[in-house]
């Protein structure tokens, strides 16, 4: 479970609600089924105007996605496994790492060291996985294009949805008490157009970029760590590579590590 997405969306509903609360507005005018209509059923009507169906049936994954946590391997886990794998090659040959492709569970890097079992040349072993990573960050990329576009239609549905409200409105210009409830509920679809657009589409857009970033940079690690082990470098070598990519702070391996490991020349 992804506790920042989940956090976020609660703290949002209640920020908007102790809003209208410390303003002297009452929160029960939030329920107007009119404003949720061309808001929500409004949006969903845009997306599928903009993107074709095939996409949009990507919709319910995408939630899932923003919602649960991304398990994939840090930098401190690969590094002792790839300096496990860089011994074992150098000792006994690439046909060693045969059976640790069989216990690996991440496709990308089971793939990847498959080939290096293999022997494929490192140019192809290169190009083949970045081909790989390139795809997802497409397929990644029309997912945070669909909550952008969501979060750019909203806020206009709101200005239509006020525009309606007030239209309604000016029929009761007989009954200032109704003018008034009235005009109120046309700004409710404001609201939560404004509401659903940057506290919602906008921010779930940037979350699935941002975790695309995390995935294609754990893949481009994983890629440089194969090809060390195919070159035949020695653990510390493999070890010294992989760690440039974390900070200079967290650049020291936990004694088990080092223990478990060893140190080759």
């Amino acid at each position: 479970m992804d506790k920042t997405s989940w956090i976020g969306v609660i703290l949002g509903v209640v920020v908007l609600v102790g809003g209208m609360v410390l303003k002297g507005s009452n929160p029960i005018a939030l329920y107007n089924p009119a404003a949720l209509v061309i808001i929500f059923a409004g949006t969903i009507a845009c997306i599928m105007v903009a993107f074709p169906m095939e996409e949009v049936k990507k919709i319910p994954s995408l939630f899932k996605v923003l919602f649960s946590e991304n398990k994939t391997l840090s930098i401190k886990e690969m590094v002792p496994m790839f300096s496990q794998w860089a011994m074992l090659a150098r000792r006994e040959g690439l046909l060693a790492l045969e059976e640790k492709a069989e216990d690996v569970e991440d496709p990308f890097l089971q793939r990847g060291l498959k080939m290096v079992v293999d022997g494929q040349p490192q140019e192809q072993i290169r190009e083949m996985m970045e081909e790989d990573i390139a795809a997802m960050e497409e397929r990644h990329e029309l997912g945070a294009k669909i909550f952008t576009q969501a979060g750019t239609y909203a806020p206009t549905l709101g200005v239509l949805g006020a525009v309606i409200g007030l239209v309604a409105a000016l029929g009761h210009l007989d009954d200032i008490a109704l003018l008034g409830k009235s005009i109120s509920a046309a700004f409710i679809a404001t609201l939560f157009g404004i509401f659903s657009g940057y506290v919602l589409w906008h921010p779930f857009a940037n979350k699935l970029k941002r975790k695309s970033e995390h995935e294609a940079r754990t893949k481009r690690i994983m890629l440089e760590g194969l090809l060390a082990v195919h070159e035949g470098l020695p653990v510390r070598t493999v070890e010294e590579k992989l760690l440039t990519y974390l900070p200079l702070k967290d650049r020291v391996l936990e004694e088990e590590v080092k223990e478990g490991v060893g140190v080759e020349a």
